[in-house]
This record gives structure tokens, sequence and C-alpha cells, in this order.
């Protein structure tokens, strides 16, 4: 494989996943081909990722990676979810986001929660594979860090005390979820 359509328009899942893949291979982004990102109808991070996984592929004959995630917040019933970047459009950005999280779930005793990356790729005409990683972890007391992006600053996974937030950009991406996803991804597509 030498080239990779990565399907999504978020500069830093862009960063992580090309991270993730082979050196040897060029990344594009759809932002090149001026590719619109698809309305995200599905009701997982699966169907998400599949759907953008196809849509993309629709315009080019390149292999698509594609990716959907979120955080899943127990006390505030496994929310945002798959709406977790529409939350933080709702609320103007990632971090009023943060910060209504933090308001919510201030004196609850459950901050358990899960970040989870579905992951899809297609060869052109042929089917889509998918995987999910997960790594559950708890919600901090407040934001910390100022690496990564998204809700990185107030998630600390289960193995550790600082929030991805916190972490470098190598420690945090050899343990992911996104890492755990595409771990699972390279045994079923060996190129990548």
């Amino acid at each position: 494989m030498k080239k990779i359509l990565i399907g999504t328009h978020n500069t830093g899942k862009f960063k992580e996943i090309s991270y993730l893949l082979s050196k040897s291979i060029k990344k594009i982004s759809p932002i090149k081909f001026k590719i619109k990102s698809p309305k995200e109808t599905g009701k997982t991070f699966s169907s998400n990722a599949q759907l953008k996984a196809k849509y993309f592929s629709k315009f080019t004959k390149l292999p698509v990676i594609s990716d959907d995630s979120g955080i899943c917040i127990k006390a505030l019933k496994n929310q945002p979810g798959i709406y977790s970047a529409r939350w933080a459009k709702k609320h103007g950005s990632f971090s009023n986001a943060m910060k209504f999280i933090l308001k919510k779930i201030k004196k609850k005793k459950d901050r358990s929660a899960v970040f989870v990356c579905s992951l899809s790729f297609k060869y052109p005409r042929k089917k889509i594979v998918t995987v999910v990683g997960k790594i559950k972890g708890k919600i901090s007391y407040e934001m910390r860090g100022v690496n990564g992006f998204g809700y990185d600053p107030i998630f600390i996974p289960n193995s550790g005390i600082l929030t991805f937030g916190e972490m470098t950009k190598s420690s945090k991406i050899s343990m992911d979820h996104r890492y755990i996803a595409f771990k699972k991804l390279k045994k079923k597509i060996r190129t990548l």
C-alpha cells in the first residue's frame, strides 16, 4: 500500500492515525480532494466509522481508513458517546463541553468512563473491515494538560494518574483506544 485516505477532517485524529500507520504509506486528507464530511447518522461508533469509510471511498480509488470515537461517562448514562464531537459543537468548544461535564458530575461518586474508538478500513470495491478499541478510566476533577485533543484533559486511564492531556504524544498513542483498535485492524490488514 503506497497511499491511504484518512477519512477525517479532525486534525487531531488525522495526526494520531497517521502516526499509527506505516511510515512508508503516504497519508492523504479529504481536504486535499475538497471532500466534505458525511452526516453521521449511525447509532453506534462502528456504524458511523463504516458510513464514513463507504462515503470517502466513493470519491477516490485509494484505500480508506476512518474513525468514529468518543467518551462514554457512566454518571451521564454513557453520554456523550457517539455525540462527543457534537457536544463540543453545541457548547462552543471541547473546553466548554468539558466544563459542562465536570459541573454535571461534580457530586457523583462514580466517575468511571470509557474511551471508545471504532476504525473501518476499505479497499476500493472490497468489503469494509471494522474493529473497536476501548480503554477504561475515570474523569478527573478538573481539566489537566494541554496535549492531545478533544476530551483528553479530563480522562485518566485506569493504569495511571495522568490525564491523556498530560501525557506525551508517544505514551498516550501507545496505549489509548485508537491504538487498541489499530492493533486489532493490523492483525486483519497486514499492509497497514
